[in-house]
């Protein structure tokens, strides 16, 4: 039962996707009055019609939420914002939030990948609020969400110690979950990278996330210490979540630690509804472009500027954009390959020319 109430604090979700619908849903359920506003014409009308859907198993649920288009919203001001699109769409929807954004009002960035600081340059960094969310979610139909499983919700202000704002946010949001407050938002998304780029490699071909970690953990541990990699030299602090930890990832780990993490990893995959990343499913199911290759730009160019390699991260990076025109291309045989381009022995940063020789071989 919907028991909304006008105590309970407001809030508009842009972007009512896997993690901005399972937001709405949660809020809603909890009585708070949510107004969602997403670009897909189709995914509104079915929320007018039959209220924002949560399927769980065989089970629906649908909350009453109003929706609409970024075009048809008319309403007043907006207090406080969970901005839930994907990256490379960040910066269009921050400049439509810009302008009826309250004063005292701010944005939350509930993505993937790293937006707080566009967002910052927007609304200002007073008005931004950073989040990791790890949540397995898919759109399966305009309306409906299908949950695909627990995940991780972390909460913090942007460059700040924890605020009253943050507690009473993390409060809401606990309607979901287990969402908690935390001052270190940038360990976890940074950690998330790490995991995030596995994720992305399975992409590569349609079969369980989980499997294919599985059997193949030389690219999966070499993406991850790539990442990492540019985390330690940027000072960062990674948080483990979830059932990932990111210690036995970094370059030079214990293999058997490595071996531990990964078959914690993967039994915990296995629970999980979801087997396919989003990414897959925006190439296989809804062709359209992944945004992976916008939120790891900025991890490439990091890297570059410290003489660090990305081999393995660009080589996945290219072959999503390849699956982008061809999906029908997806193939193991691309980690496969990924498997064998391991760097030079004793020789853990290639120069840049034998990195791009090294991808030019593996494409």
């Amino acid at each position: 039962m919907n028991d909304q109430s006008p105590e309970r604090a407001a809030y508009t979700v842009v972007g009512a996707g896997a993690i901005g619908g399972t937001l709405a849903h949660a809020l809603s359920r909890r009585g708070h009055p949510v107004t969602v506003i997403d670009t897909d014409r189709a995914h509104v009308d079915a929320i007018r019609a039959h209220g924002l859907v949560v399927a769980r198993g065989d089970k629906r649920t649908s909350v009453p939420v109003r929706a609409a288009t970024p075009e048809e919203y008319d309403a007043g001001p907006l207090d406080r914002v969970l901005l839930a699109v994907k990256a490379q769409a960040t910066r269009s929807a921050v400049e439509w939030i810009a302008p009826r954004l309250a004063q005292d009002g701010y944005v939350v960035s509930v993505q993937n990948g790293f937006n707080e600081g566009l967002i910052a340059s927007l609304v200002g960094p007073e008005r931004t609020v950073a989040a990791f969310v790890n949540i397995f979610a898919d759109v399966v139909e305009p309306g409906v969400v299908q949950d695909g499983g627990a995940g991780a919700l972390v909460i913090g202000e942007w460059g700040a110690p924890v605020s009253d704002r943050v507690r009473d946010l993390v409060a809401d949001l606990q309607s979901w979950g287990p969402a908690r407050a935390d001052d270190n938002v940038e360990g976890h998304l940074w950690a998330k990278a790490g995991f995030g780029a596995m994720l992305a490699a399975t992409a590569l071909t349609d079969a369980p996330m989980a499997d294919l970690i599985d059997r193949h953990r030389p690219s999966m541990a070499g993406l991850a210490e790539e990442i990492f990699a540019v985390a330690e030299r940027r000072g960062v602090t990674l948080e483990a979540f979830d059932a990932f930890d990111p210690e036995p990832f970094r370059h030079g780990a214990v293999p058997a630690a490595r071996d531990t993490a990964f078959d914690r990893l993967t039994a915990w995959l296995r629970t999980q509804t979801k087997d396919r990343s989003g990414i897959w499913r925006d190439l296989a199911v809804r062709h359209r472009p992944v945004e992976v290759t916008t939120h790891y730009a900025d991890v490439i160019t990091q890297a570059a500027g410290e003489g660090l390699p990305t081999i393995r991260l660009r080589a996945v990076l290219d072959g999503l954009r390849e699956l982008e025109c061809a999906p029908h291309t997806m193939s193991e045989a691309r980690l496969d390959a990924l498997d064998r381009l391991v760097q030079q022995p004793g020789h853990p940063q290639l120069p840049a020319r034998s990195q791009a020789a090294a991808v030019q071989r593996w494409l």
